[in-house]
């Protein structure tokens, strides 16, 4: 595999941090009272993303087998698992704000850490450990507090939980299977196995009619999710995958949280934190800051 150029990662890792710290709270728009049905917005979002992408490199997008090769069921398993990931995050933010979602998430650091090397894909430190059981005590502190607010929100926070777990799942079989360099096109076989399992859901959970006319708002969001938070954040993410450790591109979450906290402060409307949720929140933050400071040991090769 060649070597990767530092300004790309960081560039890459800069263009997730900055877009996906807006998902948050624009998934929260598109679902919305007068806006797309849960599920059925999920899937919208990655229809629209492989169309793009399809439109972009049409010859490539066709060929994709060509070159990627066996590896292509796996891209398909891992978008698979992916839709799972979202099918929990869309049901859960109908209930929880988006920053409570993005400080989750922090703890996906310690679960890509752990299923990492239990298949010995990599090993893990014990400051990655300590990181990760500091952000899961942040997390329960927001779950004991979300709690209070009402039963719903409890179950979100356990929804994402499990939206993360499935993440990392996913970020394993990529990390693992895929050896090859993600072109834009095998990207779009990721996203479109995400898009099948999100229809899939929908219509196994109770299709529900889109609105028409379409809202204003909803459907912005809607557009900014499928390309911004959706083509160009996972083309940027599957980059670093294939450089960088899963526990390292995993840790994105801390600045994304930050932003994704700093907008609901300003916006959110319906679930305003309160003060016992910044405190898990920072809490949660703080322990994947050790993750991150914590230096990754040598990767094990693929098997």
């Amino acid at each position: 595999m060649e070597s990767p150029s530092r300004t790309k990662v960081v560039l890459a890792y800069t263009v997730c941090t900055l877009i996906w710290g807006t998902t948050w709270f624009s998934i929260r728009l598109t679902i919305a009272p007068g806006g797309y049905p849960t599920y059925e917005a999920a899937a919208l979002r990655f229809t629209i993303a492989v169309a793009v992408i399809a439109l972009c490199v049409p010859v490539q997008f066709a060929r994709v087998g060509e070159r990627v090769g066996t590896a292509l069921l796996w891209l398909f398993v891992a978008g698979l698992i992916n839709s799972t990931s979202y099918i929990l995050l869309y049901k859960a933010e109908q209930s929880i704000p988006g920053s409570v979602a993005a400080v989750i998430y922090g703890a996906l650091p310690l679960l890509t850490a752990l299923t990492a090397a239990a298949t010995r894909s990599e090993r893990i430190s014990a400051g990655q450990i300590l990181g990760g059981a500091v952000a899961l005590g942040g997390i329960v502190i927001i779950f004991w507090d979300r709690l209070h607010v009402s039963r719903e929100q409890a179950v979100g926070v356990g929804l994402v939980a499990g939206a993360v777990l499935a993440n990392a799942v996913y970020l394993l079989v990529y990390k693992r299977k895929v050896h090859s360099e993600p072109s834009l096109a095998a990207t779009g076989v990721f996203l479109g196995a995400t898009s099948v399992g999100l229809w899939c859901a929908s219509l196994a959970l109770g299709w529900r009619t889109l609105p028409w006319p379409l809202p204003l708002t909803p459907t912005l969001a809607l557009v900014w999710l499928g390309i911004a938070g959706t083509v160009v954040t996972f083309v940027c993410y599957l980059y670093l995958i294939r450089h960088v450790g899963v526990a390292t591109s995993s840790t994105l979450i801390i600045a994304e949280s930050v932003v994704a906290l700093g907008i609901d402060r300003v916006w959110e409307r319906q679930g305003k934190l309160a003060a016992m949720s910044y405190v898990g929140a920072m809490v949660a933050l703080a322990g994947t800051l050790v993750s991150v400071l914590t230096k990754p040991e040598k990767t094990l090769p693929p098997s």
